[in-house]
This record gives structure tokens, sequence and C-alpha cells, in this order.
């Protein structure tokens, strides 16, 4: 019998790679900073941006081929996965800053 906690942290793999490749490409644009601004901000609001990007799907997609679009709307309706994404930015960030040999603020 799974409890509350194990169903509502529950994730496909296939989810979270999907999330750690948002990251890396958030962390490769330099834009993390930014980022971390507007994913904080936009949180709570996660459901209903996952369906206004529903609603403009197909006016993008006239624009936009991409397969990943609905996909990504769906993955980051919940407001737990923009959660993830927020760690696996920061992880990244501060794995660089080790690399280089710079003091981390943790």
């Amino acid at each position: 019998m799974k409890t509350l906690e194990t169903i509502s942290h529950s994730i496909s793999k296939e989810d979270e790679l999907f999330i750690e490749r948002v990251a890396e490409k958030i962390f490769k644009s330099g834009f993390v900073t930014p980022a971390i601004f507007f994913l904080e901000m936009t949180k709570p609001l996660a459901l209903l941006g996952s369906h206004f990007l529903i609603f403009l799907g197909p006016v993008i997609n006239a624009f936009i081929q991409s397969d990943k679009y609905y996909r990504s709307a769906q993955v980051f309706e919940e407001p737990k996965n923009i959660e993830k994404l927020l760690q696996a930015i920061e992880k990244l960030e501060f794995d660089s800053k080790n690399l280089e040999g710079v003091p981390s603020e943790r």
C-alpha cells in the first residue's frame, strides 16, 4: 500500500530525465538567476500556466514544430515538478562552482 507521501512524489523516470534536460539547457544558456526568479514567481500558477500553454498550442505549433511542447505543459502543471527543475538547476550551478573552486554559500 502506498502512502500519501510516495504517491505525491512519484514521477516517471522519463519525466525526471526530461526535467534534467531542461535544467541543463537553462544552465548552458547562462540565464540561471533569471530562470530561478521566474520559476519561483510562477510556481503557484503552474496549473493555470499549463492550461494557457495548451490553449496556445495550435498557434505556437504552427510556427515551431516541437513534439516536446505539450509534454512540457503536462509535466510542469505540477508545482512539485517545477520545484524539481529548480533543484536540478541549482545543483548544476553548485557543481560548476565547486569545479571552478568558487567558495559555496552552503
